[in-house]
């Protein structure tokens, strides 16, 4: 298999982004261009790809929030202006995951560990206090007759069961903080639901401010 690395996104990688994306999610429809264009627009610096000598493998999206703004709940079109990142604002603390997706055939392979670490270098290079996301549960739909989500991530937790998105965010150092119930509610497989987790910059430091450099070296 072929050896991945991360760089920016660039605007030419756009169409090969929209049919990785459909690929990876083909019951959730992809951003359009002219959204990936705006994401680009706003916050260039937070959206990062994973590629082979083959092309774009995967994507990693993200924007800068003010946290207590959607702490206790929110859906994921409403705090990414459906997609627009029209709510990203430079004097938050909060580096906040928007998407990752990674081809179906490179997944395994280490691409979305690669696609995490560039968001902990953001997150450290921009003097931010901390990553939020809120992942999907795919593997929810198999429990959802018998537990609720909450017990569901509970168990995987646990170690008693194992989710695809939520394993693995554990297994990269983030930290559970509960459910969010309707949160891309076209999402047959985690039944709407996504858990919140958050990755702390131990570089963090308060007595500065947030620094948006015009590049930062993954």
């Amino acid at each position: 298999m072929k050896r991945p690395w991360v760089r920016q996104t660039r605007k030419e990688d756009i169409p090969a982004l929209i049919e990785l994306q459909a690929r990876v999610y083909p019951s959730i429809p992809p951003w359009s261009r002219r959204k990936l264009r705006e994401q680009l627009e706003v916050f260039p610096q937070g959206q990062v790809v994973a590629e082979t000598e083959d092309g774009v493998v995967g994507c990693a999206s993200s924007m800068i929030v003010l946290w207590d703004d959607w702490a206790e709940s929110h859906t994921w079109k409403e705090i990414t202006g459906a997609g627009t990142f029209e709510h990203h604002d430079p004097e938050g603390k909060t580096l906040y995951g928007a998407e990752v997706f990674v081809a179906p055939e490179m997944q395994g392979s280490g691409v979305g560990h690669l696609l995490y670490e560039a968001r902990r270098t953001l997150c450290r290079a921009m003097n931010l206090r901390r990553i939020i996301a809120c992942g999907r549960l795919p593997g929810y739909h198999r429990y959802a007759d018998e537990m609720d989500a909450e017990f569901y991530a509970q168990k995987v937790i646990w170690g008693d069961l194992r989710d695809q998105v939520l394993s693995f965010q554990l297994k990269e150092g983030f930290s559970y903080c509960g459910v969010i119930e309707g949160y891309i509610p076209e999402d047959e497989e985690s039944r709407g639901c996504a858990s919140v987790i958050v990755w702390l910059n131990p570089d963090y430091d308060p007595t500065r401010p947030t620094v948006i450099p015009e590049e930062i070296a993954l």
